[in-house]
């Protein structure tokens, strides 16, 4: 029994550190997470700097700003143009999710949303951010 305590011991300190080592190298979920899941499906089109309009009008302080109303940006669609949204949590979830069932004939093509949830939150999350 002795002899089995002292292979067990080092065993499990053995395990213990290699666990302790893997947690330590997985990140935590961070701000860029927003950031990277924005570039991945936004950035093509847009920004979120002030006055930078590109394919598509700049998102720069978009929470709470009525639809179409980028200044500078003349490429709107009738359809966003006409909507009288204003831009909030719930608004921008389901635009993000799909387009074309919040605001019809907008020109988000060919964006055809993003089905993840979570990959969602994170560019709402960022958008809402001081960075976003």
């Amino acid at each position: 029994m002795y002899r089995h305590t002292r292979i067990a011991v080092p065993m499990f300190a053995l395990a213990h550190a290699a666990l302790l080592a893997f947690v330590v190298a997985v990140p935590a979920a961070t701000a860029d997470d927003g950031q990277a899941a924005f570039n991945n499906h936004c950035r093509t089109c847009h920004s979120t700097k002030a006055g930078d309009n590109r394919l598509g009008p700049t998102l720069y302080k978009i929470f709470g700003a009525k639809a179409a109303a980028a200044p500078g940006y003349a490429s709107y669609s009738l359809g966003l143009s006409s909507s009288g949204i204003t831009w909030d949590e719930a608004t921008l979830e389901n635009f993000i999710a799909n387009p074309d069932a919040v605001i019809p004939n907008n020109n988000m093509k060919p964006y055809m949303g993003i089905t993840d949830a979570a990959v969602r939150r994170k560019i709402i999350e960022f958008l809402k951010s001081d960075r976003g």
